[in-house]
């Protein structure tokens, strides 16, 4: 037998790992990995864009993940934010970046606080509050947009752009000389053009994602579909302000996205239930874009 299989402090840590299970998305420009499953957790991220969004839980190999965006307080949302900055600070790593709506940012302050007196640790990170019409630069090639969202408590959604410049109309037919020489001279020869590579909603009713149209025009978009078709809960549904299959179908022609993920069911449902009842309402997936995750 090798040596590391006889070490049982290795066996327990393979364990440990194989428990951090979550589902993998491979697009044409990025990856989204994740899961979420209401009211347990909810945790994604973009490895390409080294960002996350809400951390209800913190798989080992998310851990390297430079920066989160906290949709809101509730605890499936934000349940693993200390494990997951103590664990940074005993591997020795930079501190993170944090972005949390400026509604909650006082008590998620108070709430780490909290959490590294029990420690008897610092849990360093650089919070940030946000609010709607926010914009944060990443880098010169990537910005976030924060959205109002719609729920029971204050929330807000993301949009990821990527943004190139592009050679203006006029100068296309010029040679590469020409053209470096009218740069040279100071004249602006390009225009920046963006593009909505991933929008997240979080929780939200579906006014989330009406209240913010570029949401339904992003590459991917990651949006919770709490409830199925389920008359008995129509009124809990409105309650709680969440979406349901049938929000979808009547908004399909809205969706422009090439992809959609939709999470956040309720743990009410059984897989089944949910492939036989999304199916039953949305035959096609609209057109086969649509992922249950």
């Amino acid at each position: 037998m090798a040596k590391s299989d006889s070490n049982p402090n290795n066996m327990t840590l393979q364990k440990v790992f194989e428990t951090s299970f979550y589902r993998t998305f491979n697009f044409k420009s990025f990856t989204v990995e994740g899961y979420s499953r209401a009211p347990v957790m909810t945790f994604w991220r973009i490895p390409e864009y080294k960002l996350g969004f809400d951390i209800g839980w913190q798989p080992w190999e998310f851990m390297g993940t430079p920066r989160l965006f906290i949709t809101h307080g509730h605890l499936d949302h934000i349940l693993a934010l200390p494990a997951y900055l103590a664990r940074r600070r005993m591997m020795e790593m930079e501190k993170p970046t944090i972005y949390v709506p400026n509604d909650i940012i006082k008590e998620i302050r108070g709430l780490l606080l909290a959490y590294a007196r029990l420690d008897q640790g610092y849990l360093e990170c650089e919070l940030i509050g946000v609010q709607p019409g926010d914009v944060l630069e990443l880098s010169r090639e990537l910005f976030v947009t924060v959205h109002k969202t719609y729920h029971t408590v204050a929330s807000v959604g993301y949009i990821v752009w990527e943004r190139r410049r592009k050679l203006k109309p006029e100068y296309t037919s010029l040679s590469g000389s020409e053209i470096r020489d009218l740069n040279q001279s100071g004249v602006e020869i390009t225009y920046e053009v963006r593009f909505p590579r991933v929008a997240y909603l979080g929780d939200s009713s579906p006014r989330g994602l009406d209240a913010n149209p570029d949401m339904y025009e992003a590459e991917v978009l990651i949006a919770e579909m709490t409830h199925i078709s389920d008359p008995k809960h129509e009124e809990v549904r409105s309650r709680a302000r969440h979406m349901s299959v049938e929000d979808y179908a009547v908004r399909r022609d809205k969706f422009h996205n090439q992809h959609i993920i939709a999470g956040h069911f309720s743990c009410r449902y059984s897989r089944r239930e949910i492939e036989t009842c999304v199916k039953r309402v949305l035959p096609d997936l609209l057109d086969g874009r649509l992922i249950l995750s």
